[in-house]
């Protein structure tokens, strides 16, 4: 007994020294990642600072961001921001890419077409309990500044509806889907020149944590301390963002420890791969990766990446910021040079004769209207010098410069000031200046498209890795019904479905397509009328379908129709007196021929009900 307690003690020492290495291991695998992406941050800092409009930075050969001083006291220093406006431009047209997250079936097979309307349902649902909307914004507008952001999907244990309590009173929830979007400072890979996700072999998400957020998450009490390491507490201010360079302006985020959580994929040692997170001397979590997120179910990063421009042999993007910023400079001098002359001209340099006039009351009063000169008897009279008339090379720099700023930015000034330069009147030609700008953002446009159309997979993913128990999703259906679904993991299929991220088009839009197919008699039968179905969809399309007066009859003939045909997937119903006959067949024989002939048995139940519907008729 002594012997087997001796192992033990052992064994512990051993386990005890092995997390000690582990965790000595990825801090220095931390440490090294940073080291090796500070000049990256540094840029980043600088494209913060010129965004927010303090444009009088830049980067030592040290590769520090410091603040430029004047050359003298007298000089203008002032911005003149050509950045911001430029990147709220590309934000608001960034704005109108929200795919929607449609899931078509690969037949018309019942099962794929309720696989393929749960799966829709799921992520409409999860996109309106997020607002998936203002994640995305938040993540471009890091893309736009920095040139690269992320989104990292992870199931949330502590999120849903609660399905009971523990022993201790605590409530039990039964877990759902949370996007987070985060900034390019939090993740860290191990490779700076990986072009893509799938070439990274193990990635570090790293930030400045609540010592108290720690201990209710992973159970593990720790002393804390001052964090204000820049990347891991992001500093704002009022007027703009701005680096402190006095290290006791710094952020200060107290009693915090910086949590690392390092991914591996799996290896041959590891095939689910590792997920290890350290903060400060403790081990908080060793394991596989927790999700299966992967097309075939592998799992992979829950890690999304988005980029504005992609760069050449480099993990992380570039953006318009880095190219805007030698013309934001160049302009800022010919506009500050330009008012220092002006300033010349119309205040005057004075010529004055040693000890004629009291000279320090006159450099603070200057020669205002009305005021009397006195000087030296005897003396010359202070004169002004004459200081000539403003150079064309200033204005000629000056327009000079703002073309520039189209070509580098991407953005013309009929879509950044509401402007048309160009002089061109006619609508087809005004239309084609939009749709240029539109072609230069194609890049930033199809990242975003394909970050979404990405976490849309892995969100199916995860519902159906965790959601194995019956979960019931409530929905608002066509014509503002509300529809219930009951489903079960087994119910999803991320793999066999097919992601349709056309553009969400606005109530405005919608509006004026139908119009236009109506005028061009596209939604008329073969008789040149709308029939009963069409119409009441078309009433809908246009926001009256909720009033009494603008739904006919038929459209509950189609909803009961609709109600038979699951009814008959388990027994036999008979049609009733009052039925419309031709609709209500109509609407059996689509639910045959789109699958339901595949099973006999509900076959012959959908045949044996037409045919009552036709004795009826």
């Amino acid at each position: 007994m002594v012997e087997k307690s001796r192992e033990e003690e052992v064994r512990e020492r051993m386990e005890a020294e092995r997390k000690k290495q582990l965790i000595a291991q990825i801090r220095a695998d931390f440490e090294r990642r940073r080291e090796a992406r500070r000049s990256i941050e540094t840029s980043w800092e600088l494209n913060m600072n010129f965004v927010s409009g303090n444009q009088y930075c830049d980067i030592t050969p040290a590769g520090d961001l410091v603040q430029e001083d004047k050359e003298f006291y007298w000089q203008s220093r002032r911005c003149f921001n050509h950045i911001a406006p430029t990147i709220d431009t590309r934000l608001a047209r960034l704005a109108k890419v929200r795919p929607t997250l449609e899931v078509r079936a690969f037949s018309d097979s019942e099962a794929d077409i309720k696989t393929a309307r749960l799966s829709s349902s799921i992520l409409k649902s999860v996109r309106n309990r997020l607002d998936f909307g203002k994640i995305v914004s938040r993540a471009c507008l890091w893309s736009e500044t920095c040139g690269t952001s992320f989104y990292k999907v992870i199931w949330n244990f502590d999120d849903g509806n609660v399905i009971g309590t523990d022993e201790t009173g605590h409530s039990l929830k039964e877990g759902d889907v949370n996007v987070i979007a985060l900034s390019p400072f939090e993740v860290y890979p191990d490779s700076l020149t990986a072009e893509s996700m799938d070439e990274v072999k193990s990635i570090i998400h790293a930030k400045a944590v609540p010592v108290s957020e720690i201990k209710e998450r992973y159970g593990v009490e720790l002393p804390g301390r001052e964090v204000s390491e820049f990347p891991l507490v992001p500093f704002s201010q009022a007027g703009g963002w701005k680096k402190p360079t006095d290290s006791a302006a710094h952020p200060v985020l107290e009693d915090a420890e910086i949590v690392i959580e390092r991914y591996t994929r799996p290896t041959e040692e590891y095939p689910d791969g590792r997920l290890e997170i350290v903060a400060g001397n403790a081990l908080l979590y060793e394991g596989p990766l927790p999700y299966r997120n992967k097309d075939r179910g592998e799992r992979t990063f829950p890690f999304i990446r988005q980029t504005c421009i992609p760069l050449a042999g480099s993990f992380y993007g570039t953006c318009v910021v880095d190219r805007m910023i030698p013309l934001q400079r160049a302009y800022n001098a010919v506009r500050n040079r330009k008012h220092e002359f002006l300033n010349r001209l119309s205040m005057g340099v004075i010529a004055v004769e040693d000890g004629s006039v009291d000279a320090d009351e006159l450099s603070e009063e200057g020669l205002y209207p009305g005021k009397v000169l006195v000087y030296r008897q005897g003396s010359t009279a202070p004169t002004f010098l004459e200081c000539g008339s403003m150079p064309s090379e200033f204005h000629e720099e000056e327009e000079r410069i703002s073309d520039e700023f189209v070509l580098v930015s991407g953005m013309s000034e009929i879509s950044r000031n509401s402007a048309n330069p160009t002089h061109v009147t006619s609508g087809v030609g005004l239309q084609i200046l939009l749709d240029q700008d539109q072609n230069r953002m194609q890049m930033s446009i199809e990242s975003v498209e394909r970050a979404i159309k990405e976490a849309g997979k892995q969100i199916l993913h995860l519902y159906k890795q965790f959601a194995s128990a019956g979960r019931m999703l409530r929905m608002t259906g066509t014509g503002g019904d509300t529809e219930l679904f009951w489903f079960s993991a087994s119910d999803i299929s991320a793999d066999d479905v097919q992601f349709d991220t056309g553009y969400e088009r606005t109530t405005e839009e919608m509006r004026e397509e139908i119009l236009k197919l109506l005028d061009l008699g596209l939604l008329k039968n073969e008789e040149g009328a709308l029939d009963d179905d069409t119409r009441n969809r078309v009433l809908e399309a246009l926001g009256y379908g909720s009033l009494e007066n603008a739904r006919d009859i038929s459209s509950l003939h189609l909803k009961k129709a609709e109600k038979e045909n699951l009814i008959l997937a388990q027994r036999d119903v008979e049609a009733d007196v009052y039925d419309d006959h031709a609709l209500h067949i109509t609407e059996h024989m689509r639910y045959l021929l789109s699958g339901g002939e595949e099973n006999e048995a509900v076959k012959e139940r959908v045949l044996r009900h037409i045919n009552s519907h036709r004795k009826g008729a």
